[in-house]
């Protein structure tokens, strides 16, 4: 049997015996098999795969927009886009270890709070773990935050970074590209912050096409 959060293909052998087959996976015969590429877990004796499609992978090093779903003694879990929660140690929101109370972490993060995290470990055998200490990291209080496919985000921040400076440049907006395909925009006005939000969905629709980056210029000139 694979271990939990192991990678599996279609037609891998997840387990064997009195389980149950759950999301994304068949029985045939006595065996349990997956029906996706994923992740494959457990939860009593019901086997399942989270698929992998459209979701990230999170790699050392990578930046993050996430959002705080759950608060206990040892920290926070963070909803990073990825097929598990990251996990966000109390070490690495205040820079020292110290015995904390549920209300206490709280009043630093709350559930719902946004973070701009890096991530410091992932193996794919364990929940990831990010760091919200360094320049640039920490709790977003203000801007908005869109999604993109995270395939698309190489095409977004553009050759040696061409298309974002570009971006940033024309619209005088405050754009930070989370690797898992999150956008945090911020802006004094409203108005260039719509014109990035439409320019960034164009360029995830568009991203397979040529010129692309002079015809976001555009846009954004048109609608300024």
């Amino acid at each position: 049997m694979p271990e939990r959060k192991q990678l599996v293909t279609p037609g891998d052998k997840l387990a064997e015996g009195n389980y149950i087959a759950g999301e994304n996976t068949y029985k045939k015969d006595n065996g349990i098999y997956s029906q996706m590429l994923g992740l494959v877990d457990f939860v009593d004796n019901k086997v399942f795969v989270v698929p992998l499609r459209g979701r990230f992978i999170p790699r050392v090093g990578d930046l993050v927009i996430g959002q705080v779903t759950d608060v206990s003694l040892g920290g926070w879990s963070v909803d990073v886009n990825a097929p598990y929660d990251a996990v966000l140690l109390v070490s690495e929101v205040t820079g020292k270890a110290f015995s904390p109370r549920v209300e206490s972490l709280t009043s630093k993060l709350g559930v719902g709070e946004t973070v701009i995290g890096s991530v410091l470990a992932s193996d794919r055998t364990r929940d990831p773990l990010i760091t919200i200490r360094g320049p640039g990291l920490g709790r977003v209080d203000d801007g908005i935050v869109i999604e993109l496919t995270p395939a698309k985000i190489p095409r977004l921040i553009g050759r040696k970074g061409s298309m974002i400076s570009m971006l940033k440049q024309e619209s005088g907006c405050d754009v930070i590209v989370g690797q898992n395909g999150r956008v945090l925009i911020r802006g004094k006005d409203p108005k260039r912050v719509d014109v990035v939000i439409k320019a960034v969905k164009m360029i995830e629709e568009k991203a397979h096409t040529s010129g692309l980056t002079d015809r976001i210029k555009a846009l954004i000139e048109a609608e300024r």
